[in-house]
């Protein structure tokens, strides 16, 4: 009986190691930078132009795994190390609440098991999280605000004009620094209520996106099940999203979503990450009809790195993207959004942007308009659209 009694308590606490070690074990795998036997291009002329340029990424998911993102990780695609080598001056943090058990960009149901749940309680998260999707919004912002105070001034955290115009004055003074603030990946994050939005509002949120994979309350996913646009629930959301100041990101949105955002929007929106069906066919990408849209709302599309948006994870393929944006609706509807630690595989990290510089190059693109698509149509923007 000993002998049982022992076995049970090894073959229990191997359990509880392996089941602690989940988030880890599925960083690694599932946002692995898989580089080629033959480094890309970054000339010498690209890596001093590079020098240069301030770059803004419009979205990344690096909260969502256990990381000190302080420190240069050898997991995964971000951290503020490599932000700054990256000359990154402000990414977007993107916070993803809850993904469906074999998610895909076809169809997938809100009723799936939600493989945010184990990652929640491995990741020794509160309670409140195995069960509500705002707790697990503001955990994340929690990380993050906790990150940005341990950074010694490294990372500054972004929530109004003045902030972000105070840390593009510092970073001209001394790059060794980038800034961030956080962008909601999906509605169901709000449990069924408006108000939630006042919530993460406080907690430093200044960009919300309308659905991740699956349908919500609120509006239709791209790769939901019924890909129906706004409902009630999501109109008053844009309604109050205008009164907070909140940017309105229309990355996984159905097309019925989409229009229907656009026909009550009165400020620019963002895609955060995404790719064109020009050079990437697919429903989780923008049509030509949807770049018209969002071009004519005054908006910024942010092309994902990522073999989903672009159909490879060259950096050739992202620049193709963006080219074919920059010729359909002007230099000034294009930038980046890497969707790096996204449970994504890529060819390079953010440390590594000067690889882009050299795939816009090759495409033709004018050295002010690689500064334009990878950084200042972003901040512009941004500058606009945040509260006072």
């Amino acid at each position: 009986m000993k002998l049982v009694r022992n076995s049970v308590i090894a073959l229990s606490v191997l359990l509880v190691v392996g089941f602690c070690a989940l988030p880890r074990v599925a960083d690694r795998t599932m946002n692995a930078v898989e580089r080629p036997e033959t480094p890309f291009a970054t000339s010498p002329a690209a890596r001093a132009f590079h020098a240069e340029l301030r770059i803004a990424d419009l979205h990344a998911d690096p909260l969502l795994w256990p990381r000190d993102i302080l420190a240069r990780g050898d997991a995964g695609q971000v951290d503020v190390p490599r932000l700054i080598e990256g000359r990154v001056v402000l990414q977007v943090f993107g916070v993803a609440t809850q993904s469906p058990w074999g998610l895909n960009f076809e169809r997938n149901s809100a009723e799936a098991f939600d493989m945010n749940t184990p990652l929640s309680i491995a990741s020794g998260w509160s309670p409140r999280t195995y069960t509500s999707r705002l707790a697990r919004a503001l955990t994340q912002a929690e990380l993050l605000r906790n990150a940005a105070a341990g950074s010694g001034g490294k990372l500054a955290l972004v929530a109004g004009r003045a902030d972000l115009a105070a840390h593009l004055e510092a970073h001209a003074r001394d790059p060794q620094r980038t800034a961030a603030f956080l962008g909601l990946e999906g509605m169901h994050a709000l449990d069924g209520k408006v108000e939630s939005l006042d919530a993460l509002h406080a907690a430093g949120f200044r960009m919300v996106g309308f659905a991740h994979f699956f349908d919500n309350p609120f509006a239709g996913s791209s790769a939901g099940e019924e890909k129906h646009g706004l409902t009630e629930l999501g109109r008053a959301a844009v309604k109050r999203m205008g009164e907070l100041s909140l940017i309105a990101d229309l990355a996984h949105a159905s097309p019925a979503t989409i229009r229907d955002v656009l026909a009550l929007a009165t400020r620019p929106v963002v895609v955060s990450h995404t790719g064109v069906q020009a050079t990437c066919p697919g429903p989780r990408n923008l049509s030509d009809d949807e770049i018209r849209a969002i071009a004519a709302n005054g908006g910024v599309i942010g092309i994902g790195a990522f073999a989903g948006a672009v159909c490879d994870t060259a950096p050739r393929a992202v620049a193709r993207a963006m080219k074919h944006v920059r010729d359909l609706v002007g230099i000034e509807h294009v930038a980046l959004g890497s969707d790096f630690d996204g449970a994504v595989t890529t060819a390079f990290d953010i440390s590594e942007t000067p690889v882009l510089v050299d795939a816009l190059l090759a495409e033709g693109f004018s050295p002010e308009e690689v500064r334009l698509a990878l950084g200042e149509n972003t901040l512009a923007l941004i500058a606009k659209l945040l509260p006072e």
